[in-house]
């Protein structure tokens, strides 16, 4: 599924009906260059589990854990990731192959770990046709 948007209302829109329609276990992916609004899709996502507490980017500490949704809400951001073992280091597979939902910021970059049946997201921006403009490709395998 391809969805053209135009304002961040209707990307956290979109954001919010993918994420009431995961279940757990789900692995979501998204890539797109810096400044497409992968972190304010993921914000939306988190809301539409039911999650209020603020959401912030785990730059610096790869997974940031939200537990007071309707399920566990577990947000990666592994741009600064230097070497898949820090994958390892912290734990990755019980976050992967728990009971909660996984969101994966810059997920290319650990494409070898992630399991073939994830939702990949892909954000692309487009500032000719106009500065909020996005391609929000979902991709279900």
């Amino acid at each position: 599924m391809k969805k053209e948007v135009f304002s961040v209302e209707e990307t956290s829109k979109l954001a919010m009906e993918i994420a009431k329609d995961c279940k757990k276990g789900q692995i979501i992916c998204l890539s797109g260059e810096l400044g497409t609004g992968k972190t304010h899709f993921t914000k939306a996502f988190a809301k539409g589990l039911g999650i209020t507490e603020e959401i912030t980017s785990p730059t610096f500490t790869i997974v940031n854990e939200y537990r007071e949704g309707t399920i566990p809400f577990f947000h990666f951001d592994v741009y600064r990731i230097n070497d898949i073992e820090e994958l390892y280091d912290i734990g990755y597979e019980e976050y992967f192959f728990g009971e909660g939902i996984c969101l994966v910021e810059w997920a290319e970059m650990i494409e070898s770990v992630i399991p073939k049946d994830a939702i990949w997201i892909k954000i692309e921006k487009n500032i000719l046709k106009d500065e909020n403009y996005r391609l929000i490709e979902v991709i279900k395998k």
